[in-house]
């Protein structure tokens, strides 16, 4: 048996849904998520990545949620050893962090990340309590290659989120090249980590990996980049336009017949779609531009038989 394949996108609040997906006189926060889920079942949250989950929010997300609804939720950025700076830390804990040269913080000490981990858990227990928490982003910057202190440290972050299901995706081409692919994916299957399947350029840049078909754990999933290589590594780019691409039938149709194949035998499955660009709309439509992520996911759906066309 083959696992349902759950659609949907990277943020729901990001810029491109705000101002070009969602209906006129849809605006707030509230609204925005409710619609969300009249379209797709599943979502990524970015947001954590920048600032620690918060309680009560995660509280609202749970209770304007219907069931069955899931959050998978992208670690904080010092979880996965990404600088961050002084203001992203809650305010009790900015007097007990060290910065570099450029006012962030970049290496603590195990125990002050120890602490990001457990507040990271607790601000997302509203959602584990309704059954709406999914699984964690583990999403590591280029600079961790392959090597001895890396794998240290990744077990080390799977055992500091505690039960929870750990998704790892690496930015360095060295975990999945010809020379360490199969021991990185033993490695991940040794960990009970689900090994998370990128669309991404197709380029030798050392910051992109190769799409490597493969599952570690009971769990796929798959996250769209867009094929956009002349921004991928744009200097002084904005993340829209990185990943500023939109899916054409023919590539979202050859993914699709990828992603059933990942997904047989499988106990869940999720694609989700992070290209977070827009594009021109056709002539006569009500609007000049469309956002590319949640009109390639609701094709991709329609391709996977998930949902009817409109």
């Amino acid at each position: 048996m083959a696992a349902r394949i759950r659609v949907g996108t990277c943020s729901w609040a990001d810029e491109s849904l705000s101002k070009w997906w969602y209906p006129k006189g849809i605006r707030t926060g509230e609204q925005r998520l409710r619609y969300y889920t009249e379209h797709f079942d599943a979502v990524e949250l970015d947001a954590s990545y920048y600032r620690l989950p918060d309680e009560d929010q995660a509280q609202l997300w749970a209770e304007r949620t219907p069931p069955g609804f899931v959050f998978h939720v992208k670690a904080f950025g010092l979880m996965t050893r990404h600088p961050v700076r002084l203001e992203q830390l809650p305010p009790d804990l900015r007097d007990f962090a060290e910065t570099d040269e450029r006012g962030r913080v970049n290496r603590p000490s195990r125990e002050f990340r120890s602490e990001i981990f457990a507040r990271f858990h607790r601000g997302l227990e509203p959602l584990r309590e309704a059954g709406k928490l999914g699984a964690i982003l583990l999403q590591f910057p280029s600079y961790v290659v392959f090597k001895e202190a890396s794998i240290a440290y990744l077990r080390w972050a799977i055992e500091e989120l505690r039960d929870e299901t750990p998704l790892v995706e690496f930015r360095h081409r060295s975990w999945l090249d010809d020379e360490h692919r199969a021991e990185t994916l033993a490695l991940l299957e040794e960990l009970g980590a689900t090994h998370v399947v990128t669309d991404a350029p197709k380029t030798e840049a050392k910051n992109l990996v190769p799409t490597v078909l493969a599952r570690t754990s009971p769990l796929v999933y798959i996250r769209f980049h867009g094929r956009n290589a002349s921004t991928w590594n744009k200097r002084g780019g904005s993340a829209a336009e990185r990943f500023d691409y939109l899916y054409s039938d023919e590539e979202l149709a050859e993914w699709a017949g990828a992603a059933r194949d990942l997904a047989e035998g499988a106990e869940q499955a999720f694609a989700l779609f992070n290209n977070n660009g827009r594009s021109h709309a056709p002539a006569g439509s009500e609007r000049e531009w469309f956002a590319q992520a949640p009109v390639n996911a609701q094709r991709f759906q329609e391709l996977l038989g998930e949902r009817a066309a409109a």
